[in-house]
């Protein structure tokens, strides 16, 4: 009894004591993560029960144990931790929330919305390495029903270095930080990155990395930049468009960017696919862009995109820096048919070249077959595309409305042009197609749309066939023009030489300027012109020139110069000439350089027919000069009317039987022509110089 009685008066002091220290000890404080470093560099086999941390020290350890449980794992310290063995394990059921769904219906793809924190997170300065160059290391739980690839439950968050070192199909959740995910060259294993991840970091991708599949997108909206040494890979499921923003980076020969679509589907590309020569993984830059145009030793800076059956944009209207930079001798552009032709899309807002051709072949082998698909040029503002490469693609290409599209730099080594064989070549032009070739003659046809066509070459440009239909303003500044084989200019609404170089070489079947169409300039129209429209001096016809009764003369920047045939109907303009600031004594309207004689007249102007230009009284003959000439010979001269009392046809100081140079009776005459032309084209007959005070009157058409 005196024991138990002694025992239990201990027993009560003991109590007593707990009570006392739980009345004054601070409040109890979690214990924190657990530290498995022990565990791991001894290859113990770690249950996680909560949080677990691994220090890694300087060097290289290598893990041959698995960690499963519930918790989460984090890598830090200085060294490389190597998983050689798979690991399985979970975040605690109160962490998890990510909902993962399967959409599409017969066309399945996955999406996971608000994702689970990270599983595993590598801190910076520590670097973890999945695998052995093997198939095995990887950490992850796979309880998805997911179709095609199996979607990690582990996430993972990379603030240090994440090394693949794997030759298996894999998945690694979502990714979140800012640090390195590196894989390898040459292993050959498949990175299936799908979702959305925040990462912000950088990928080197060295063998395969599936950016996108029918069965997934994937979005990486905060990354600016990937180093891609091996095949970047982008698809779509069924009716999405992907964006890829970044700019991609290579430093050895034989990358590419491969990129598929479904039906429905687009993918915007908006970076730029560069080589790097610094900056090493984690920042991949170019010292001097111009380098991108030039090859390097052993083709190092070759690089290239496949495009197989899909539909891809470059550009998103707000960058005017091209995706693929480069010749034929550093990238290469294929344009495939896989379940479908591809679609190449610029949309840029600012000038952008093309310098290498987009073929069809395989990898750089780009020329061993033409590419399958259309190029559109969109019609952002500012979209101005050269193509400074002969194209190889056999589909149709469209300029929209406000873009630009120029075949030829204008500068040695980059004259362009398109693959014309096939049925499906066509050019549909509703913005401005410029032809610039130095060297390189340029042959095209089957071009429709309400756009301009601009020859400003050197060289000569050729349209053939009569499916040259489009219908906006024809301008030649610099080089030939030439219409041959049924081609014609009729649907052309405008014609305009710029210079005295310029050339339209109209062949056999000359040249209809038809009503409502105006025919100007300073340049050389080679062959026979028929005029139903407008036509003004300065151009030299090297043929026969035929003006219609619907036809009119302009008389401005000179004469006329034909050296064919001469035949005359319709109207004279004198309203130029009767802007001078001085009056001739003598004008010649055309200067017929054959020896035939000149036929016909204009309306109501027979041979020495007197008509009045500004305040002097012209004869009109059309045996002037080497006498088959058309000139106007002043014969009196009388007072200028006072800019209050306007001169009309009817006006007393007028001579009786004399035409006066004014307003064509009844309407505007000619002047909605030239006006349309000179908007269009920018005509050197500004509004202004139409009266400039002192009494003149608008110039208008001839009355006859």
């Amino acid at each position: 009894m005196r024991s138990l009685t002694h025992t239990t008066a201990a027993a009560a002091g003991a109590l007593a004591a707990v009570a006392a220290l739980t009345v004054t000890a601070p409040p109890a404080v979690a214990a924190g993560p657990r530290d498995a470093t022990a565990d791991v560099l001894a290859d113990r086999d770690v249950t996680l029960a909560g949080d677990t941390v691994v220090t890694v020290p300087s060097g290289t350890t290598k893990y041959d144990g698995v960690f499963r449980g519930e918790g989460t794992l984090t890598v830090r310290g200085t060294g490389t931790l190597i998983l050689t063995r798979d690991s399985d394990f979970t975040l605690p059921k109160s962490r998890q929330r990510q909902k993962v769904s399967v959409l599409g219906g017969n066309h399945p793809y996955v999406t996971t919305t608000n994702p689970d924190p990270p599983a595993i997170t590598v801190e910076r300065g520590a670097t973890l390495q999945y695998g052995d160059g093997g198939t095995t290391g990887l950490v992850g739980h796979f309880p998805y029903d997911t179709p095609a690839f199996r979607l990690n439950q582990d996430n993972i968050r990379v603030d240090g270095t994440l090394r693949l070192s794997l030759t298996s199909a894999y998945n690694l959740g979502t990714i979140s930080g800012s640090g390195l995910i590196t894989q390898p060259r040459f292993l050959w294993g498949s990175w299936a990155l799908s979702g959305t991840h925040s990462f912000s970091g950088m990928i080197d991708n060295g063998t395969q990395l599936n950016a996108g599949a029918p069965e997934f997108a994937t979005s990486l909206p905060n990354m600016r930049k990937v180093l891609n040494q091996g095949t970047w890979t982008v698809d779509t499921p069924l009716g999405q468009t992907v964006t890829m923003g970044m700019d991609f980076y290579q430093r050895e020969y034989g990358s590419d960017i491969n990129v598929q679509s479904r039906p429905g589907s687009k993918v915007i590309l908006t970076g730029q696919y560069s080589w790097s020569n610094q900056g090493g993984d984690t920042n991949p830059s170019l010292s001097d862009p111009a380098l991108n145009w030039t090859p390097a030793r052993k083709n190092v800076n070759k690089r290239g995109t496949n495009i197989k059956g899909a539909n891809v944009q470059w550009g998103d209207g707000t960058t005017n820096k091209i995706f693929m930079p480069g010749t034929a001798e550093t990238v290469y552009i294929n344009l495939l048919a896989a379940r479908s032709r591809s679609l190449l899309t610029f949309d840029y807002n600012g000038p952008v070249t093309l310098g290498a051709p987009i073929g069809g072949g395989v990898f750089h082998d780009t020329l061993a077959a033409p590419g399958a698909g259309d190029i559109v040029i969109k019609g952002t503002k500012g979209n101005d595309v050269t193509f400074a490469a002969v194209q190889y693609y056999d589909g149709s290409t469209t300029v929209e409305k406000g873009a630009v599209l120029r075949l030829g730099s204008g500068r040695s080594g980059g004259d362009g042009g398109l693959y014309t064989r096939g049925g499906l070549y066509k050019v549909v032009n509703n913005g401005s197609l410029v032809l610039n070739n130095t060297r390189r003659a340029l042959s095209l046809s089957r071009i429709s749309g309400s756009g301009s066509l601009t020859q400003s070459g050197a060289t000569t440009t050729t349209l053939t066939g009569s499916a040259v239909t489009y219908t906006g303003p024809t301008t030649v500044k610099k080089g030939t023009l030439a219409l041959r084989d049924g081609a014609t200019l009729a649907r052309s609404r405008a014609i305009r030489l710029t210079s005295a170089k310029s050339r339209l070489d109209v062949g056999t079947s000359g040249l209809r300027v038809g009503t409502g169409k105006s025919l100007s300039g300073k340049g050389t129209v080679k062959g026979a012109v028929t005029n139903s429209g407008v036509v003004t001096t300065g151009l030299t016809v090297s043929g026969g020139y035929t003006q219609s009764a619907k036809g009119e003369l302009v008389l401005r920047d000179g004469p006329l110069k034909v050296t064919g045939t001469v035949r005359l109907a319709g109207d004279l303009d004198l309203a130029s000439a009767a802007d001078a600031t001085e009056p001739a004594r003598k004008i010649t309207v055309l200067d017929h350089q054959g020896r035939a004689r000149t036929t016909g007249a204009f309306t109501g102007l027979k041979e020495g027919a007197k008509l009045r230009l500004d305040n002097t009284t012209y004869r009109i003959s059309y045996r002037g000069g080497d006498g088959n000439d058309v000139v106007l010979t002043a014969a009196t001269t009388t007072p200028s009317p006072t800019s209050d009392t306007p001169r009309t046809a009817a006006d007393p100081a007028a001579s009786p039987g004399t035409t006066t140079a004014g307003t064509a009776s009844g309407g505007l005459g000619w002047w909605p022509y030239v006006l349309a032309a000179g908007l269009l084209l920018g005509l050197a007959v500004p509004v202004t110089r139409l009266g400039r005070g002192r009494g003149r009157r608008r110039g208008g058409r001839h009355a006859a």
